[in-house]
């Protein structure tokens, strides 16, 4: 046998797959694409996403944060459950730290920008772990990780029910998942979606979504510290081979605000409105293109949506989610 005869036997593509087969796989409501919008951070950013997701007819279903949970604050975390819960929109947090914001030399080191998203020791872990705790009490239902170990972590305190049992685990694309391989560990290890690295071709991505059966998350524009391309051109082709998909709207030319604040909140703010503004213009173009997949409703079956204070007092007596 040779390489390519091992890979196939485990249930791995035999190559990239560049006859770009139609995805049959779908989302639990039928559905083969849904909307996010990345970098939401905070319940200011949050806000103009929804506002500007109206004005604009975009269906957002997910925004993420890549502050971290430890940089919001209760208020703020309520807020954003809040706002999210009213909207059915999903809320995925990143659970901080990494090495990267810590004293690690080989994450500044010129080969050492892969060092950059791990979980730095022991100690830090346990910080990305109580991150995800501390979002599960406020009623986050998602957070980001981008550390195979914190995975591991996160999937063993879930299944001891120190989370609650519908927290999803959403691979960050700090967590490079290049290949189908990656993706199938990945998928194994208890990850709930795969955010993908973002320079992949269609026929690379076919390979991944022949592999697993978990959401694909893509950017279709990506900021400029991941790239910053722009292949809006390309979602047709993107949701039907990698469905069910999270087509996601980065900004080039943007500045990297992480982490965010209040200091940078003006632009946050802004950076946040064009971002869903650039979805407008990928629905747009999708509709041109006469193809016409099916995207989620709001609130859709499988959305991580984070749950109320009001469930999550009541989860006490018996009435409400756990709270993890």
């Amino acid at each position: 046998m040779n390489v390519r005869d091992v890979l196939a036997s485990i249930g791995l593509p035999r190559g990239d797959l560049h006859e770009l087969p139609t995805s049959v796989k779908r989302f639990p409501d039928g559905a083969q694409y849904r909307i996010e919008i990345p970098s939401t951070e905070g319940p200011r950013c949050l806000e103009t996403v929804l506002e500007e997701a109206e004005r604009l007819e975009v269906r957002v279903h997910r925004v993420s944060q890549g502050s971290g949970v430890f940089l919001l604050t209760d208020a703020e975390l309520d807020e954003t459950v809040r706002l999210a819960a009213s909207a059915r929109v999903e809320v995925s947090l990143f659970a901080r730290p990494n090495a990267g914001w810590d004293t690690s030399a080989s994450a500044r080191a010129p080969a050492g920008g892969a060092v950059a998203a791990a979980a730095r020791g022991q100690d830090q872990l346990v910080a990305v772990l109580e991150d995800a705790r501390r979002a599960a009490a406020h009623g986050i239902r998602s957070v980001l990780l981008a550390d195979v170990g914190a995975l591991m972590g996160f999937a063993a305190l879930r299944d001891a029910g120190e989370l609650p049992p519908e927290m999803q685990a959403k691979m960050s694309v700090m967590l490079p998942i290049a290949n189908p391989a990656t993706a199938r560990l990945l998928e194994q290890l208890g990850a709930s979606t795969l955010n993908v690295t973002p320079d992949l071709s269609l026929a690379q991505i076919a390979a991944i979504r022949a592999a697993v059966d978990l959401p694909l998350d893509v950017y279709v524009e990506a900021p400029d510290n991941l790239g910053g391309f722009v292949r809006l051109h390309e979602i047709p082709e993107l949701i039907r081979i990698a469905a069910p998909v999270h087509i996601k709207f980065g900004l080039r030319n943007a500045p990297d605000i992480y982490p965010s604040g209040s200091h940078l909140e003006a632009t946050a703010v802004a950076l946040s409105r064009e971002r869903v503004r650039r979805a407008r213009l990928g629905l747009e173009l999708l509709a041109r293109s006469g193809y016409e997949p099916v995207m989620s409703e709001l609130g859709a079956e499988g959305l991580a949506l984070p749950v109320s204070a009001a469930l999550l007092q009541g989860a006490g007596d018996g009435k409400g989610d756990l709270v993890g």
